[in-house]
């Protein structure tokens, strides 16, 4: 029999005020977040102030790449997410279990798959990639180092999924705290010291990477509860790895299939054969990723609440939660994002140092993404939402069709006429309104139903105004 007594890691999602709880799940994990972007944000810092453009080119134009390739494992974690929040929701606790050791086997089992794949075939991946020329081999040497860090990649990244699910957002943001300063520390060390170069901020980031996943291991092992790991009973249930996939798959393909359009605009930005062009994209596509990842954390969070308050029936909460996210993740898109292009020539001299030209080309691109990226929130939040109340294939198939289809077709046929940079990066906008709009219209259209199969009669009762759910949080 597990014990359930709530300890000072978690949070009870499914009673009390939503906005405060949010926040508290939320900050933590946008913290998180922008020290895991640390890791990369560091290595192309520490080679553009110490070694060149062309190091800071090899490296900025692996980060699509990198993501197109890991996407789909870590949209599982999602999937891990879901179920364990659903279950610890509806007080499931064998299943919590079973999902734990099912969920980091999963993450081990796909790293030792995504380590052979992208050392083998790193080299191929950037020519099909249309690599420049001036910068193939660097960026060659920083890929195939960067996926010997996979296992640990995945491993901390379904962790820490696993701890979200209880409301438990501080340890991870510890673990990644002192594995960011590791990383700092030795690419300083590697690359200026050792002379190393790409290689050393590679191998700086991928030790650090192992940090944070032995520290979340070992929280896991020493877990009370149904979320303790025991090492004899790791194993792959087919039956948990069906449930994950349910809601894990349709995430993780549809984070391929965004990454594969953002490696074709990649791509097409690469064909202009401008290091300059492409070192600028970088360190601003860098700054870019610390305002994603602050409006991010509020998609994981409505995925979370959303998924307990519905495994636990409460399905007024929800719509409490969409609200709640949506706003939230409005408000930091609009002040982070604005806040970005405002000091946009400092930000990326940051990345590229007595680069003009660099920064002059950052600024042309944050224009067009970083002002209106609160059009992503909204959409990504939205897709949290619907993710836990069960819906993961239509939502899927919705941003496939509106933002990554209408990017390739943009591409396809927008770019050719009008050929800039410029008209590349306006197609992200575009596509995130669009997209937007019709998974509102999607929930719009589910949700009753939705609510329906976990509350019954007591939703029906709610919404009629004739007494609360049984349960019902204030």
């Amino acid at each position: 029999m597990f014990k359930v007594q709530k300890r000072q890691y978690q949070i009870d999602m499914c009673n009390g005020p939503l906005w405060s709880k949010i926040l508290l799940f939320s900050l933590p994990l946008m913290a998180s977040s922008l020290i895991q972007l640390l890791f990369n944000a560091a290595d192309v810092v520490v080679v553009g102030q110490f070694v060149g453009k062309e190091a800071l080119a090899a490296v900025g134009s692996n980060t699509n790449l990198i993501n197109l390739m890991i996407n789909l494992f870590i949209g599982l974690s999602v999937g891990t997410n879901v179920v364990v929040a659903r279950d610890l929701g509806a007080g499931r606790h064998d299943n919590v279990s079973r999902s734990v050791h099912t969920s980091v086997t999963l993450s081990l089992v796909s790293g030792l798959f995504m380590l052979v794949l992208g050392t083998v075939m790193a080299r191929q991946f950037l020519i099909w990639m249309s690599s420049p020329t001036d910068v193939i081999d660097l960026a060659t040497i920083y890929l195939r180092i960067y996926f010997l860090g996979m296992p640990a990649n995945l491993l901390y990244n379904f962790g820490a999924a696993i701890l979200r699910a209880q409301g438990d957002t501080q340890r991870p943001l510890y673990y990644l705290t002192l594995a960011g300063v590791v990383n700092v520390v030795l690419n300083l060390v590697l690359v200026i010291y050792v002379n190393l170069g790409v290689a050393g901020v590679a191998l700086a980031t991928i030790t650090s990477q192992y940090i944070s996943a032995i520290l979340v291991l070992r929280c896991l092992i020493r877990e009370e509860g149904a979320l303790r790991l025991e090492v004899k009973k790791l194993r792959l249930e087919w039956t948990v790895v069906w449930r994950i996939l349910q809601v894990g798959l349709p995430a993780g393909f549809q984070g391929v299939v965004f990454a594969l359009s953002n490696v074709v605009i990649q791509s097409s930005l690469n064909s202009f054969d401008d290091a300059v062009l492409v070192a600028g994209s970088s360190a601003s596509a860098n700054i870019e990723g610390f305002v994603y990842a602050a409006m991010n954390s509020f998609y994981q969070t409505a995925l979370t609440f959303t998924g307990q308050n519905y495994g636990a029936g409460k399905c007024h909460r929800v719509n409490r939660v969409a609200f709640w996210c949506e706003g939230f993740a409005v408000a930091i898109g609009l002040t982070l994002g604005n806040l970005a292009y405002l000091f946009g020539h400092t930000l990326a001299g940051i990345y590229a140092p007595g680069e003009p030209e660099v920064i002059a080309q950052a600024l042309i691109r944050m224009s067009f993404i970083c002002c209106p990226y609160f059009i992503c929130g909204i959409m990504d939040v939205m897709v949290g939402v619907l993710r836990g109340i069960g819906y993961s294939v239509i939502p899927m198939v919705v941003s496939l069709i509106g933002a990554c289809g209408l990017r390739l077709l943009w591409v396809a046929i927008v770019f050719p006429m009008f050929r800039s940079p410029s008209t590349l990066y306006f197609s992200y906008p575009v596509t995130w309104a669009i997209t937007g709009v019709a998974q509102i219209i999607f929930f719009l259209a589910v949700h009753k139903r939705a609510y329906l199969k976990v509350a019954g009669s007591d939703y029906l009762s709610t919404m009629e105004g004739k007494h609360p759910p049984v349960g019902a949080g204030k």
